[in-house]
């Protein structure tokens, strides 16, 4: 019986340690740096598109022994477009869960790639947004920016972030196609055309919009290129209207940038890269709202995808946008 309670020390030591291990620490307040401070966050996702922005939400704070907030800026390596700008309120999340945005600068003002807020109410942190207008002179490079603010003690801080690339893709939205009139596309200008200027941009005509409701025919709303004639009844073509055109339609691809849904997928450059065409035909019939297609030019110069969003049977037509990549 000893030498069984002897051997029970070495366990009942190792119990107790383990359970001193276990104990948790005390917390501790985190003492705050004396300095002035910053910290930047992307809010955007998916490919950066010309024209439209890259946003960031830029965050800074200094003790309030220290001094206050003089000034924030935002240098980019190619310089934005003109509707670049930081708004110049501090947002914070309420309850219920809602920006709240309070005015703590004055308007921002650009100087050649430079963006800045001067700071008018007298206050220690503040996270501005600041909004980058990708322009055309970006495209297919790569942009990277510099965060800075400037304490009324003479501190300043920076954050570097990017760099980015710019995508290659070029896209419009929103365009009005009605049969028999608005009814001729053309990937290369990104435009439609009524039957007039189809047949002065001849050249450039890729897809005919038609809708039909033929019996025991599932038709509708059709995308198809002049070169298929069977698929366009009752169609004669402007003067000079000839092209083909490859063509493959998609189901349930709502692009954000196109759809602008809740819910959805990116296209970016590399999908239009390694998109293959090489069987596809000269026609898709039968397009619904939310649906799409995508085409490749008959001189291979172009690669798009089209997106439906909205369709009309009974004024027959539709409104679709559209993302272009050209090819190398």
């Amino acid at each position: 019986m000893k030498h069984k309670q002897l051997s029970s020390i070495p366990f009942l030591l190792f119990f107790l340690l383990f359970l001193a291990a276990c104990k948790e620490e005390e917390y501790a307040i985190p003492t705050l740096p004396q300095t002035l401070q910053n910290d930047v966050i992307k809010r955007t996702l998916g490919p950066n598109l010309v024209g439209q922005n890259i946003e960031f939400a830029y965050a800074m704070a200094i003790p309030k022994s220290l001094g206050k907030l003089t000034s924030a800026q935002v240098e980019a390596s190619i310089a934005g477009a003109e509707a670049t700008y930081m708004d110049n309120k501090s947002y914070n999340t309420a309850g219920n869960g809602e920006d709240v945005g309070v005015p703590v600068g004055s308007v921002s003002t650009n100087a050649g790639g430079k963006t800045t807020v001067t700071f008018t109410a007298d206050t220690i942190a503040a996270t501005l947004r600041y909004f980058y207008r990708i322009p055309a002179a970006a495209k297919g490079q790569e942009v990277s920016f510099t965060f800075s603010a400037n304490a009324s003690n003479g501190q300043t801080v920076s954050y570097k972030m990017g760099p980015y690339k710019i995508a290659e893709m070029d896209m419009v939205l929103d365009l009005d196609v009605k049969d028999s009139s608005a009814a001729y596309i053309s990937i290369e200008d990104m435009a439609v055309y009524n039957p007039t200027q189809a047949a002065t941009n001849a050249a450039k005509v890729d897809l005919v919009y038609l809708y039909r409701s033929i019996p025991n025919v599932a038709f509708a709303h059709g995308l198809v290129a002049p070169s298929a004639k069977t698929y366009l009844p009752g169609v004669t073509l402007p003067s000079g209207v000839s092209r083909s055109a490859k063509v493959r339609r998609a189901w349930a691809l709502r692009d954000f940038h196109l759809a602008r849904l809740q819910y959805g997928i990116y296209i970016d450059d590399l999908d239009f890269q390694q998109l293959n065409l090489d069987d596809a035909p000269d026609f898709a019939i039968n397009l619904r709202a939310e649906s799409g297609a995508w085409v490749e030019t008959a001189d291979g110069k172009y690669r798009a995808y089209i997106y439906v969003n909205s369709i009309n049977n009974a004024t027959k037509s539709a409104k679709i946008s559209i993302k272009r990549y050209t090819l190398k």
